[in-house]
């Protein structure tokens, strides 16, 4: 089984599709495709012009055959073709409440980071750009607030993960947009989001995912703050 990803590494879609592949050891290749500046037919791979797409060659390895687009669906596909270890909690309601997590990341995080912070201080000074920290910290103190508080509320107190007693695919997603939160500079505050905290930097202690982390630091140089 040949596995190729589409996509630009610092996405946090990319990345959670890459951290679920590393935790199953999974062999896979990885195409840096920028949805910004794609490559002619891109959209015959990726139907709404987004990363990452994946490859299975064992399917087909010409035009749209073996592909498939969408990081939460690549990430189902990997856990039928590579069952262990399990990212989908075994109980129907965990079950379930594992893939509203990551929902809530791939929207509502993916929304307030992706535009108010990454775009504005990590991707503005790559393309040459000044940086924008005015909408940085606006989006840190105005926008974030209420979604830290949510996650806050969804961590019991000395509980490793998000649902249930194991890794899922919750703490990837949620963790794969923080990261890019993280990069900036910002901090969880021990304060206010003391449990966020704590469940976050054993995250990001994760073999799967500071591999990663090391990965996006010497891609971003003196850009990244984490």
């Amino acid at each position: 089984m040949t596995l190729k990803i589409y996509g630009t590494p610092m996405s946090p879609f990319v990345r959670k599709v890459r951290a679920c592949m590393h935790e199953k050891g999974l062999d896979y290749e990885i195409d840096p495709v920028s949805p910004f500046d794609p490559p002619e037919g891109w959209r015959t791979l990726s139907p709404l012009g987004r990363v990452p797409v994946l490859r299975d060659t064992d399917v087909g390895t010409e035009g749209a055959d073996g592909t498939l687009s969408d990081s939460s669906a690549i990430c189902v596909y990997l856990e039928r073709i590579a069952p262990q270890p399990p990212l989908y909690p075994a109980d129907p309601f965990q079950h379930a409440r594992a893939c509203w997590l990551e929902e809530f990341a791939d929207t509502e995080l993916a929304v307030r980071i992706g535009f108010g912070i990454l775009r504005t201080v990590i991707a503005a000074p790559l393309n040459g750009e000044a940086a924008d920290w005015e909408t940085a910290e606006a989006t840190v103190r105005e926008k974030l607030p209420r979604s830290f508080a949510y996650l806050e509320g969804q961590l019991d107190d000395g509980v490793e993960f998000l649902c249930g007693d194991a890794l899922s695919i919750a703490d990837i997603a949620i963790t794969a947009q923080l990261i890019g939160f993280r990069h900036a500079g910002f901090q969880i505050d021990t304060a206010t989001y003391p449990k966020l905290h704590i469940w976050l930097e054993r995250m990001l202690g994760r073999r799967s995912i500071a591999s990663l982390v090391a990965e996006d630091r010497e891609r971003l140089g003196e850009h990244s703050r984490l």
